[in-house]
Formats: structure tokens, sequence, C-alpha cells
């Protein structure tokens, strides 16, 4: 039973990330502005480092700075948890996930891997430099990358 609940945080945690990275996606083309996804517990600024566990702040940044200027910029800070049971880490170097106006992703492929407190990968939500995020299951027991 354990198993099952842990996979569905997983699933839920995979699907609300992926909800996240397509509003950024969707604001960068609709306001045509770049926007930045980033980790937040303070639901203001971005967080140092590549864990996205706490909260996250979607903002457009029309200076390209990689920080919200105005409280108007914020479009969406959702500082709750995404589960006390999970760790969510991007891959190093990806700090925010960063869409251009035409909605591509500006840098490198971005990849979040979805872990337990035990560090054994559950998922894993990417983008790529197209824009386009996936979700992916190990089918084996896999370590979290660090």
């Amino acid at each position: 039973m354990a198993g099952l609940i842990e996979r569905q945080r997983a699933i839920s945690a995979s699907n609300a990330l992926v909800a996240h990275l397509s509003a950024a996606r969707l604001t960068a083309i609709t306001h045509s502005s770049h926007t930045v996804l980033c980790p937040s517990t303070d639901g203001a600024t971005c967080n140092a480092g590549t864990d996205w566990s706490g909260g996250l702040l979607l903002f457009l940044d029309r200076d390209g700075n990689r920080r919200p200027d105005r409280p108007k910029d914020i479009v969406r800070a959702d500082n709750t948890s995404v589960s006390r049971h999970l760790r969510l880490t991007s891959s190093a170097g990806r700090q925010q996930a960063r869409y251009l106006p035409d909605g591509r992703s500006a840098g490198s492929n971005l990849t979040i891997s979805i872990c337990n407190m035990r560090g054994e990968l559950l998922g894993s939500v990417i983008v790529n430099n197209t824009g386009r995020i996936r979700s992916t299951r190990p089918v084996h027991p896999t370590s979290c990358p660090m």
C-alpha cells in the first residue's frame, strides 16, 4: 500500500509540474515576453539552487534579468510544498525554466527529477529547447541523480 501511495504522490507532483511549465510557456506566448518559472519559498523571489520542492514562482521577465522587477510581473506564486515525502531537483546549472516569447525554452534541456526520501527516482519532467514538456517514469528502480 505504501508503494501505491508513493507512486500516486509522484504522479501528482509530475502533473502539477507539467501544468506550471505549460502555464509558463503559454504566458510567454500570450504576452510576447520572456517568462521564468523557478523554485521559490516566499512567492516573490527565486531560490538559489536546484531544489524545486518548496514552491514555485512564475513571472514575466521583460528585461531579461531573471527576477521579477515589479509585483505586477508575478503571474503565479505557489508557496506550497509538493510533498514532505518527495524531493524535486533540477539538472545541474538549470535553476530556472525560461521561455522565449515564441514559446521555445531558453538554454539547454531542463530535467526535474522526482525522488523519494530514500534516493530512488520516481519520475522526471523534461523540457527540451523547443519548449516541449514531457514526463517519464523509470521502468526499473533507479537512483536519483544528484
